[in-house]
C-alpha cells in the first residue's frame, strides 16, 4: 500500500435504495470506506453486486438515501446537482468500458473537449490534448477518429481525456472490460504509471482479478455490502 496520505473519499453509513411501485431494493448497504490520496484502489464483486452503484455514488453520478460522501472534505450532500455537476468537471475525470468517445471528433478533439467546456482558451486546450496525448503513446493518432482506432487505443484516448483537467480522483469502470489480454495489459500498464509516476487516485471497477491485482486494494463487494478489504503487495508487480 502507498504511503499513508491524507484521505481523499470518505464513506460513511451509504444506503441506496430503489424503488419501482412494491419493489423496494437496497442497493447499497450502510457502506463505510476510504481512500488516501494517491492510492489505486479496486472494487470487485459479482455482477450486480453494487460495485457501478457505489462508484456512481461516490462519483455524485447518482444521489445516496443515507450516509455521507466526503470527496477532499466536502460533502456531496450538500451540494445541488449544479453544484455536483460543476465539481465533477473540476475534480474528477472518468474512464468507462464502452469509451464514450464522440464518433465525429478525432483523437484530440475529443480530449480537448472537457477543457473547452471548463473555458479553458482553445489553443492552451489544443496544446495540452496534444501533450497527453503523446503520453499515452498516440500522438501518431491525433487526428483519427474512434472508428480509425483499435479498442485499446480507444481506451488510451480516454485515459487522456479523464486527465484534462488534472482530476483529484479518476474513476474508471470496467476500463479492460471490452479490450483482448494485451490491450486490456498496455492500458492497466498505463494507469498503473499515472498512479505510480504521478501520484494520480485511481478508484476502478473490474471482474478481472489481474486488474485488481495491480491496485494498492481490493474492496470486494457481495449484496450491496463491502464484505473484505484486503491490501496488495502490488508495489513490486506496479
Amino acid at each position: 500500500m502507498v504511503d499513508r496520505q491524507p484521505l481523499i473519499i470518505q464513506a460513511r453509513g451509504v444506503k441506496k435504495i430503489y424503488r419501482s411501485g412494491q419493489l423496494r431494493v437496497e442497493a447499497l448497504r450502510s457502506i463505510d470506506m476510504e481512500v488516501a490520496m494517491g492510492e489505486m484502489v479496486a472494487i470487485m464483486g459479482p455482477s450486480g453486486c453494487g460495485k457501478t452503484t457505489l462508484l456512481n455514488c461516490l462519483a455524485g453520478l447518482d444521489t445516496i438515501d443515507e450516509g455521507d460522501i466526503f470527496i477532499q472534505g466536502d460533502n456531496l450532500r450538500d451540494l445541488t446537482d449544479n453544484l455536483r455537476t460543476s465539481y465533477r468537471a473540476r475534480h474528477m475525470g472518468f474512464i468507462f468500458q464502452d469509451f464514450n468517445l464522440l464518433p465525429m471528433l478525432s483523437a484530440v478533439e475529443n480530449v480537448e473537449l472537457p477543457m473547452l467546456v471548463s473555458k479553458v482558451p482553445g489553443k492552451k486546450a489544443r496544446k495540452r490534448a496534444l501533450a497527453l496525448l503523446e503520453r499515452v503513446g498516440l500522438i501518431d493518432r491525433a487526428r483519427h477518429r474512434p472508428a480509425e482506432l483499435s479498442g485499446g487505443q480507444r481506451q488510451r484516448v480516454a485515459i487522456a481525456r479523464a486527465l484534462t483537467n488534472e482530476p483529484a480522483i479518476v474513476w474508471a469502470d470496467e476500463p479492460t472490460g471490452n479490450l483482448d489480454s494485451e490491450a486490456a495489459g498496455d492500458v492497466m500498464e498505463l494507469l498503473c504509471r499515472f498512479n505510480r509516476e504521478f501520484g494520480q487516485t485511481l478508484v476502478l471497477v473490474t471482474h478481472a482479478l489481474e486488474v485488481g491485482q495491480r491496485a494498492d486494494r481490493i474492496i470486494r463487494m457481495r449484496d450491496g455490502s463491502i464484505v473484505s478489504n484486503e491490501e496488495v503487495n502490488a508495489q513490486s508487480i506496479k
